[in-house]
């Protein structure tokens, strides 16, 4: 199976029409919205929707905001900050369907996430993802929880499972570096037929890395198989650094557009994954 090849704008730091042009002669179908907190307020939606459209690559999906300068969150135990969540995240809704999105993914928490907290918050996540869900179908834009890490909420298969039963039309965004606590094969047998996008890199299986698939350890053959067997016939979307040193990683050069749209089609044909890096960097931070 092949299947379209999609790019995160927060792969580079300041997206603008060269970067989609390159997506298009790279190979690029499609790409995803999303940048920094502190970017949202700043960022030039209406330009960038004509850079792309300009180019031939469609905005497939749009990050909503998880963070910002004022506190999103929508397992917030603050009612007034659940309140301001939901009303930045309708906004952004909007802004993703005048762009021609048709997918908008959501994080279900801030973390970090205490234990004593763990039931209510989650509790307060699905009234928002309902919510959430309800305002997403009114914009025709399908909402996906995406799996988290560490403390976060949807940090297991069956947590995010208990999130997305919060509405039908939710649904999931696979994130294949956020996996923790499970393997990849038994996150997609729970949730296989909810997944509707992804975010696409590689990890050590200790934090969250966002490298480029070969430069973790993720067996990506076996991870292509798993979305064969489920079916996922949708984007193939990287959410990695670009650059040639980023915080977590070594690599001899920047990367490209081609060298995303080279790794997909080699994980699709189960082939060696050509890397550009000496693997992860000591006393390794978070992603970025």
């Amino acid at each position: 199976m092949q299947r379209p090849v999609s790019v995160s704008t927060s792969c580079v730091p300041n997206p603008d029409a060269a970067l989609f042009d390159s997506f298009a002669r790279a190979g690029v179908a499609c790409a995803e919205i999303s940048m920094p907190g502190r970017n949202y307020a700043s960022f030039p939606y209406a330009e960038c929707a004509r850079w792309a459209r300009d180019a031939g690559v469609a905005i497939r999906s749009f990050h909503l905001p998880f963070y910002t300068e004022e506190t999103v969150d929508p397992a917030a135990l603050d009612p007034a900050v659940r309140r301001r969540t939901a009303e930045i995240h309708r906004h952004y809704l909007e802004v993703a369907a005048s762009m021609g999105a048709r997918v908008a993914v959501v994080h279900a928490c801030l973390e970090p996430v205490a234990d004593a907290d763990r039931a209510e918050r989650l509790a307060r996540a699905k009234e928002s993802m309902a919510a959430l869900a309800e305002a997403g179908a009114a914009a025709d834009l399908t909402v996906c929880v995406e799996n988290l890490p560490r403390s976060c909420l949807g940090n297991t298969s069956a947590e995010l499972a208990d999130i997305v039963a919060a509405d039908p039309r939710l649904r999931v965004c696979f994130d294949t570096n956020h996996l923790l606590l499970e393997s990849h094969a038994d996150f997609l047998v729970r949730l296989g037929p909810l997944v509707a996008t992804t975010h696409v890199s590689d990890y050590d299986f200790v934090n969250e890395r966002h490298w480029l698939p070969g430069e973790g350890k993720i067996d990506w053959r076996a991870l292509a198989d798993g979305l064969d067997s489920i079916g996922y016939a949708d984007a193939f979307n990287y959410e990695l650094d670009f650059r040639g040193n980023p915080k977590t990683v070594a690599r001899d050069r920047d990367l490209t557009a081609a060298d995303i749209v080279l790794n997909a089609r080699e994980i699709e044909a189960r082939a060696p994954l050509t890397v550009h890096g000496a693997g992860g960097l000591p006393d390794l931070p978070l992603w970025p």
